[in-house]
């Protein structure tokens, strides 16, 4: 918990599954007082704590301060299509008076394809209020890597990839990530693999580990793996970008991995930051209930 701020209101994003969270104060006019990262639970019952330890600094006293909460699960979930936010948020009971804790529902698609979302409907909230009546895909990296099509100020429909997180089971202990990618020639040649063949990638894999143990982990290792596993992806969600006006919502090394893998298929994108798309997905969150009073 950090220094005594008194906020209007409170945005927290909950991450990787309910591990990590993280919270902006707001002040009366929308602007970000502090902002603050730590550890999370991952329902509702957990989720107190959890936050106070984060922002209970930003609570006043004498009144419940909201607290707007995306990505959580037990937030529950609203079917496509539809915007990606709407009212009711559900409310958590809390036991400390200060909080009006409520959180923001994920998308669940139930027809076709089964798949659902947590927080990253908010991220998509956020992208289209900096881009009204914007229509296309967008794309956002994660442990679980999400494509949504956007029509109309609504979700329409989306498919998701476990990507990183099969790359964080098959990679090798000590292996630090995305930066292996750094070696552009193996992460690409591989990514050309991955979507010619994709029936060919748990073979490819295999493969791959018996190359690091035979081979002492070459040092294109992790390059090559990235490579194999994006392009099974976008193999498989070639319908979601091919032709199509893709926005990235992400920053750092993997979500440069795949706006590189869609400009070697001739697809141009933009990437816009993820914690902003967030903050603004909960500010219109907000804006939803101070219209509804």
């Amino acid at each position: 918990m950090l220094g005594t701020i008194s906020a209007d209101w409170i945005a927290i994003e909950v991450l990787q599954g309910g591990a990590l969270l993280q919270g902006w104060a707001i002040g009366p006019g929308g602007e970000v007082l502090a902002q603050a990262r730590g550890t999370g639970g991952n329902n509702g019952g957990d989720l107190e704590p959890a936050v106070l330890e984060l922002a209970g600094g930003w609570l006043a006293h004498g009144r419940a301060t909201l607290v707007l909460v995306s990505g959580a699960m037990a937030a529950g979930l609203r079917d496509v299509p539809c915007p990606p936010l709407s009212l009711p948020l559900w409310p958590v009971p809390a036991k400390d008076p200060r909080l009006d804790l409520r959180l923001v529902p994920g998308l669940a698609q139930r027809a076709r394809v089964k798949g659902m979302m947590r927080g990253a409907e908010t991220r998509i909230a956020g992208v289209l209020a900096a881009r009204p009546g914007w229509d296309g895909v967008i794309c956002l990296p994660g442990p679980e890597t999400h494509w949504a099509e956007l029509s109309a100020a609504e979700v329409v429909g989306f498919r998701s990839y476990m990507t990183a997180e099969l790359f964080g089971l098959i990679a090798p202990t000590g292996d630090p990530g995305p930066q292996d990618a750094s070696d552009e020639t193996a992460f690409a040649e591989a990514l050309a693999r991955g979507m010619a063949r994709p029936q060919a990638l748990a073979g490819r894999l295999s493969q791959l580990r018996a190359e690091g143990v035979l081979d002492a982990h070459p040092a294109d290792a992790g390059a090559q793996l990235w490579g194999l596993l994006i392009g099974a992806e976008l193999a498989a969600a070639r319908g979601w970008w091919l032709g199509r006006d893709v926005v990235i919502v992400g920053e750092g090394r993997l979500a440069q991995l795949y706006a590189t893998a869609l400009a070697a298929q001739g697809v141009g994108t933009q990437q816009i930051d993820a914690d902003m798309a967030a903050l603004a997905g909960l500010a219109q969150a907000r804006g939803l209930l101070r219209n509804q009073t």
